[in-house]
């Protein structure tokens, strides 16, 4: 289920918001500017299709945005557990990469779930939201914002990206520790956190 979790910044001991409601998703992150929507989930895009089959499923909303936001380039991210003996290293290599907070200086990060789930975590204005994006969620967060990425210990999603910048972004870290002090996205699938 997408569900937004907000905490002070100081640490998740006090709740200030959960909802999984799209509706009051976007309203409580559109202050920051990010973006919440939900588009229609397409069949016939199974975990493993390719970059081609996927974009092709999602070309009306892709083609949409695209026109508006004005973008340089879309790609498509997979990570599935495909039972390979070097999967797990790539996993926790992958997962690695993203857990500290940064922020991209040149490009915002735009992402929609075709499939499976990954949490971003917005640090803004004195607030911590942990936005758990699920298929049909699209996620526009803008370049400078403090934030940063959980796809779990056994990653399990396939992403669209977009990009203003045709070679990508490239993340700044803060040297912050504040992403040790948040629950996890096990800890928040597993209803272990407040």
């Amino acid at each position: 289920m997408t569900l937004l979790t907000t905490w002070p910044e100081s640490g998740p001991q006090t709740l200030l918001l959960r909802t999984g409601e799209t509706a009051r998703i976007a309203a409580a992150l559109a202050p920051a500017g990010v973006r919440f929507e939900r588009w229609p989930v397409r069949g016939g895009v199974p975990a493993g299709a390719s970059a081609e089959a996927v974009l092709a499923a999602y070309a009306p909303e892709v083609g949409r945005l695209t026109a508006e936001e004005g973008f340089a380039a879309v790609d498509v991210v997979a990570l599935h557990p495909d039972g390979s003996p070097g999967r797990p290293a790539k996993a926790a290599a992958a997962r690695e990469k993203f857990l500290a907070e940064h922020t991209h200086d040149d490009d915002d990060e735009i992402r929609f779930f075709v499939a499976g789930a990954g949490v971003f975590y917005l640090h803004v204005d004195g607030l911590v939201h942990a936005v758990r994006c699920e298929r049909g969620d699209l996620l526009g967060v803008p370049r400078g914002t403090r934030h940063w990425f959980d796809m779990g210990t056994v990653p399990s999603f396939t992403a669209i990206r977009f990009f203003h910048v045709p070679d990508g972004w490239a993340a700044s870290f803060t040297g912050s520790d504040i992403a040790s002090r948040f629950p996890s996205f096990d800890e928040l699938r597993a209803g272990r956190a407040a």
